[in-house]
């Protein structure tokens, strides 16, 4: 089954967002993320739907956050991107007459009910600024200043 992979992606190019002091073009969020612009260009959409970004177009446009990396939780991310599907299991035939299949498709549906909560409310108490230290904790066990590693969108030619 192949994954999504895309929430990843986005929490990845919102954390660099947050260092740029310019708008990130469609372009140079698909080079960071090995995409291209039009998945990026889609993917986006969602968050500035919800708020989490904005855009303009022309020379100089591209893409911002529209909200400090504190107010954005990891459920929010989760619900722009149309909240995907975790898991590949599911019930079998669910208009089945069988006792036993109803059986079995009952206890697969309430462990995926109770494993989906658990995955929104972990998402719900982790902001993007918790990515965002975590990076910064990161780089310093490594001995490294993540001042100096900053995104500088003026350095591309």
């Amino acid at each position: 089954m192949r994954q999504d992979n895309r929430m990843p992606r986005v929490l990845h190019a919102l954390l660099h967002l947050d260092q740029m002091t310019d708008p990130a073009t469609s372009d140079l969020l698909a080079g960071m993320l090995n995409t291209n612009a039009a998945v990026v260009r889609r993917t986006m959409a969602g968050l500035r739907d919800q708020g989490f970004v904005t855009s303009t177009k022309g020379h100089g446009g591209g893409w911002v956050l529209a909200k400090p990396l504190s107010e954005i939780t990891l459920a929010g991310i989760y619900d722009a991107l149309g909240a995907p599907k975790l898991f590949a299991l599911g019930c079998g035939n669910e208009e089945s007459h069988c006792l036993m299949e109803q059986a079995a498709n009952a206890a697969t549906a309430e462990a995926l009910r109770v494993a989906s909560e658990t995955f929104l409310s972990v998402l719900s108490a982790i902001t993007m600024a918790d990515l965002a230290r975590d990076y910064e904790t990161r780089m310093k066990e490594l001995g490294l200043n993540p001042d100096d590693y900053r995104f500088d969108a003026s350095k591309i030619p």
